[in-house]
């Protein structure tokens, strides 16, 4: 499997995704703003997405993929789709009930998660409505990641990748619909939400079939190897939930402080979670099925060189763009944000933010390239418990920062414990001598950094010089120039040949 391209398709599509997510957010906002109705869906749309978070994403996938990657080097394309069936039609009755009952439950639910409502309030009746509407998505979505763990198991990522692209198109056209024809915004939002599960489900099963995988229900049985499955997925489930206590936890101290600390917040990670899906989302998504077919064939070694070129892969990308945001943030946020109510103090507010997050960015994209590691040897318990101890680490970290540095305190926790987690996965795995950095790996990084830093200085004097010029304009400017310095640099310093990278970029998927 050629990783980098596999990653450059992941990423491109993951970028993608983000920027239709932003003109999504945008449109939302312009329509609903902040009153009952926005309220009352994103309350509906965070109940299944919640779910959707902690099980059907990277949880599953963790599980199903090794298992479906040992399956298929042992037993072939047959043996490999009948488990992939079996799944499929065992997760489909498990969420048919999960779903019904839901549905009666929905009141309560509500109540649950939005405690604030007034039961007897029109924000309370509306989020009911809208969330019936929307919690079958639960179903769709969880069908469409097992399939899409086929066809990553297969090493093929566009379809997959794309899938979230059709979710923001299909809610920005419900918006467009609603403003030029229908009215009912969050009403016909709530109905794309659901169309859209069943437009992802028919893509990714569209492209199963391409690929020799039409997968048809079986009757649902509790076999060995689906309690195998469940053994694998739960400790990812639990792993999930502490990420989304942890943000809980950020949350509920950035709201003792001062008004607009969760803004600043906010807004800056949605700027540091660009680099973090482009490359740290697409580097882990390409690597663990190839990881799992280089351990499930015994080639321990071959395993260990793709670790150390997938740690190349995402610090080539990642060391810049941290470089970047920590050294010109706050031009990058006045010419994103500055407008409107949004004025000068909330730039740098939010520019000192943005920087905290930038200096755990490559930890990030690290954790992101090690835990697959741990997944492709069907060990999903590890990587979960060392976030349980990074989450008590934050606390004390948020606790110990906020009083000097407010929600950049915040922010800096975030960034500190991300670098832990990846310092104990990187440990654990070397203590197993499932991780073996070689020369080259430590040289290149080396380079890469005095690459990074150089490009951090010419950005630092591009700002200085242009600070006369349009915020537009200056931001135009940044990209290219750090683009351009970085790899001439890393070029002429050696941390990267960039006509290899051009081969290996062209080369086809094995």
């Amino acid at each position: 499997m050629n990783i980098l391209r596999a990653t450059a398709t992941v990423g491109s599509l993951t970028l993608l995704s983000r920027v239709t997510g932003f003109a999504r957010d945008a449109l939302i906002a312009g329509l609903l703003g902040a009153g009952a109705a926005a309220d009352a869906f994103f309350v509906a749309f965070k109940l299944a997405n919640l779910l959707r978070r902690l099980f059907a994403e990277g949880a599953f996938n963790a599980g199903f993929v090794p298992l479906f990657a040992r399956t298929l080097e042992a037993e072939g394309r047959e043996g490999a789709k009948r488990v992939a069936e079996e799944a499929f039609s065992l997760m489909a009755t498990i969420l048919l009930f999960v779903v019904f009952a839901a549905e009666l439950a929905m009141p309560w639910l509500v109540r649950a998660l939005a405690t604030g409502f007034d039961p007897e309030g029109e924000r309370y009746a509306l989020a009911v409505a809208l969330s019936r509407i929307t919690f079958p998505y639960l179903l769709l979505i969880s069908l469409a990641a097992l399939v899409s763990g086929v066809l990553n198991g297969l090493g093929r990522f566009a379809a997959a990748a794309f899938a979230p692209v059709l979710l923001n198109l299909t809610l920005i056209t419900a918006l467009l619909l609603s403003a030029f024809l229908f009215g009912m915004p969050a009403q016909l939002l709530a109905w794309g939400v659901l169309g859209a599960g069943v437009l992802q489900l028919a893509l990714v099963l569209r492209a199963a079939a391409r690929a020799g995988m039409r997968l048809r229900l079986r009757w649902p049985r509790v076999t060995p190897r689906m309690r195998r499955l469940f053994e694998l997925v739960l400790p990812g489930a639990l792993g999930a939930g502490v990420y989304q206590l942890n943000l809980v936890v950020d949350t509920w101290f950035a709201s003792h402080l001062p008004r607009g600390a969760i803004s600043y917040l906010f807004y800056a990670d949605r700027l540091n979670q660009l680099p973090l899906g482009a490359v740290g989302v697409a580097l882990g998504t390409a690597l663990l099925p190839a990881l799992a077919r280089e351990l499930r064939g015994g080639r321990r070694e071959s395993a260990l060189v793709l670790q150390n070129r997938a740690i190349e892969i995402g610090m080539l990308f990642t060391l810049p763009a941290a470089a970047a945001l920590i050294a010109v943030g706050e031009p990058i946020v006045r010419g994103l944000f500055e407008r409107g109510a949004f004025d000068a103090a909330a730039t740098r507010a939010t520019a000192g933010a943005l920087a905290a997050f930038a200096i755990g960015l490559p930890a990030y994209v690290l954790i992101k390239v090690l835990a697959p590691a741990f997944f492709a040897r069907e060990d999903t318990a590890t990587p979960a418990k060392i976030a349980a101890v990074c989450l008590i680490l934050n606390v004390l970290l948020v606790l110990a920062l906020i009083g000097p540095l407010a929600h950049v305190g915040i922010a800096l926790a975030t960034g500190l414990s991300n670098w832990a987690n990846a310092g104990l996965l990187a440990w654990i795995l070397w203590r197993r001598d499932a991780l073996a950095p070689d020369r080259e790996l430590g040289g290149r990084l080396l380079r890469m950094a005095v690459a990074a830093l150089l490009m951090g200085g010419v950005l630092t004097l591009l700002v200085r010089f242009g600070a006369a010029l349009h915020p537009l304009l200056l931001l135009g400017l940044i990209l290219p120039t750090g683009v351009v310095t970085f790899f001439a640099a890393a070029q002429l310093l050696g941390a990267v040949d960039l006509r290899r990278l051009g081969a290996a970029l062209r080369q086809p998927q094995a």
